[in-house]
């Protein structure tokens, strides 16, 4: 059976795929690869201030909690996905790659990413 370091390396070799990284919702490192300039550690940490908002606005707009959230930022993106209560996994992405593949991978494969949390 695969591992969370499988998972994350799995991801982090697509084209385009800058960062991977697994996290708690309490925004602590699980696992991570990423280039060298980016530091997991540090934009874990912001995660879960996403989604708590996320997760207000989802309640106040009655449609539920998060599951995954697409960020378009000046330099890239940046794919959230809600794994499970305690999981979330991050996805840098450079704006070039092919995101609709990666989003329908990681909709299809939810549960059974989250298996390996």
């Amino acid at each position: 059976m695969p591992t969370i370091r499988d998972l994350v390396a799995a991801i982090r070799q697509r084209d385009g795929v800058e960062a991977a990284v697994v996290l708690g919702r309490d925004g602590l490192l699980i696992d991570s690869q990423a280039l060298p300039n980016v530091d997991a550690e540090h934009v874990a940490a912001h995660v879960p201030n996403i989604i708590q908002y996320a997760d207000e606005f989802g309640a106040a707009a009655q449609r539920g909690a998060l599951l995954t959230a697409v960020l378009e930022l000046e330099h890239g993106l940046a794919v959230l996905s809600c794994l499970s209560p305690n999981a979330v996994l991050l996805v840098l992405v450079q704006p070039s790659a092919n995101l609709g593949q990666l989003l329908y991978e990681l909709r299809r494969n939810r549960a059974n990413i989250a298996a390996l949390v």
